[in-house]
């Protein structure tokens, strides 16, 4: 059980040798964070949530591309997406700290619920136009942008401390499962309304594909209404701007954070590019369709799930810092490699590559500031992390998507992989208390 003086309490049976030091068998140290009834509950709600959202982001990356026939909409929605993260995610994380985490993500999912159902709606009806599409997805980051630090906030008060990075792979890798699942259930979907003769200019497909979505928000709110946790409001309460400052100052003065925070936007802004080009490359590089592209999203959402399984077994280990920038390194090799291919089924192997080092990057480093961060701080150094590694997608989305429509995809990938290996290397070199972890 937690500690008495942590804002969230779990009173979650948990499994006996969770709180114990008896040594573990290998898939039992790979699950430990599953010994633990709360975080069990709120795994597999996200997992189906995430699952229906990998479904939608396909759906609405083609559909941009048939609307527009644009790279450059493709990360302009991107763009809108995270761009409330960006403005509203340091709110967010003073409110994570003062309000009660779990009814502040409740909200977060009624609202992603209902702009997706709308969505569905105009698809439907034959009513989209490209400017609803950007709206809804503004508006979809506005709540992610309050629910994302209650989200991370809220994950190590269902686990003890010694199994959070544990928990924060398998976070990571429920994530990463809708990330295989999602897109080939959204090719299965198609398919089938392909088999009954539905052509890709019918609106009921795509209109499916959202409306699954919508409902897959329905389980996740049932998980969290499931939980078995009390909040306990701080004992003090500054003003909101007082908190937002102490907060920075933290960061500031704490070694390894702001470093840490720094490699977490260059992965995004450099990394996730590649995600948002898979369109242009399913359709200029290979002369393929919607069925191709969600074939590469799924051998790119495998390699995520076998990183954080990586993640999971090692759990924390010494010389994590340096480990995750020699990871960095091998991730920008695999982006440079993939720019230059043109070979499909070697293309499947290096988008698995790269995403397995992604997501060793990404658990690694959120491990690292998760760990030190203390509890009453958390919902503010979580917020700032999340400004620069959700903030880089956005960014790094637009400027990849533009560069895109004027050189290539291939060449801005192939810039964006010789830039991620050049941080990692200026951080082996460097440190600032990176190597140090």
């Amino acid at each position: 059980m937690a500690d008495s003086d942590q804002a969230e309490h779990t009173t979650a049976e948990v499994a006996t040798d969770a709180t114990t030091n008896e040594p573990r068998g290998e898939l039992h140290r790979t699950l430990a964070a599953f010994t633990y009834r709360n975080f069990r509950v709120l795994w597999f709600g996200a997992c189906t949530s995430s699952t229906g959202t990998w479904m939608q982001s396909l759906a609405t990356n083609w559909l941009i591309l048939a609307l527009t026939g644009s790279s450059a909409f493709l990360g302009l929605d991107a763009f809108l997406q995270q761009l409330p993260i960006m403005l509203f995610t340091l709110i967010g994380g003073v409110l994570a700290d003062r309000l009660d985490r779990r009814r502040t993500l409740l909200l977060s999912q009624y609202v992603q619920t209902a702009t997706a159902a709308t969505l569905a709606l105009l698809v439907y009806f034959q009513y989209i136009h490209i400017w609803h599409i950007l709206t809804l997805s503004f508006i979809t980051g506005c709540a992610q942008a309050f629910g994302g630090p209650a989200y991370q906030s809220l994950i190590p008060s269902l686990v003890d401390k010694r199994d959070l990075t544990n928990a924060i792979a398998l976070n990571s890798i429920q994530f990463n499962v809708a990330r295989v699942l999602g897109p080939l259930l959204a090719g299965a979907v198609l398919a089938l309304f392909a088999s009954r003769g539905y052509n890709e200019s019918d609106p009921t497909p795509m209109s499916t594909l959202f409306s699954l979505n919508a409902m897959s928000y329905l389980v996740v709110i049932y998980a969290l209404a499931s939980l078995h946790i009390r909040h306990i409001p701080p004992t003090t309460k500054q003003p909101m701007l007082d908190e937002l400052r102490g907060g920075l100052r933290y960061v500031k003065s704490t070694p390894a954070i702001p470093a840490l925070i720094t490699l977490a936007f260059a992965t995004t802004f450099l990394g996730m590019p590649i995600l948002t080009l898979l369109p242009v490359y399913a359709r200029d590089i290979y002369q393929e369709g919607v069925a191709e592209y969600s074939r590469l999203m799924a051998f790119s959402g495998a390699g995520a799930v076998t990183g954080s399984l990586i993640v999971a077994w090692l759990g924390r280990f010494k010389r994590m810092g340096v480990s995750t920038l020699m990871v960095q390194v091998a991730f920008g090799v695999f982006i440079t490699l993939f720019a230059f291919n043109r070979v499909i089924y070697i293309s499947y192997v290096l988008l698995f590559l790269t995403n397995v080092a992604l997501l060793i990057v990404f658990a690694s480093v959120t491990s690292l500031i998760q760990l030190i961060a203390p509890n009453e701080m958390r919902g503010r150094v979580m917020s700032i992390y999340l400004l620069a590694f959700r903030g880089g997608m956005p960014l790094g989305s637009l400027a990849s998507g533009y560069l895109a429509a004027v050189f290539s995809a291939p060449a801005v990938l192939l810039v964006n992989g010789t830039l991620l290996v050049t941080v990692a290397v200026y951080f082996l070199i460097r440190s600032h208390g990176v190597r140090e972890l």
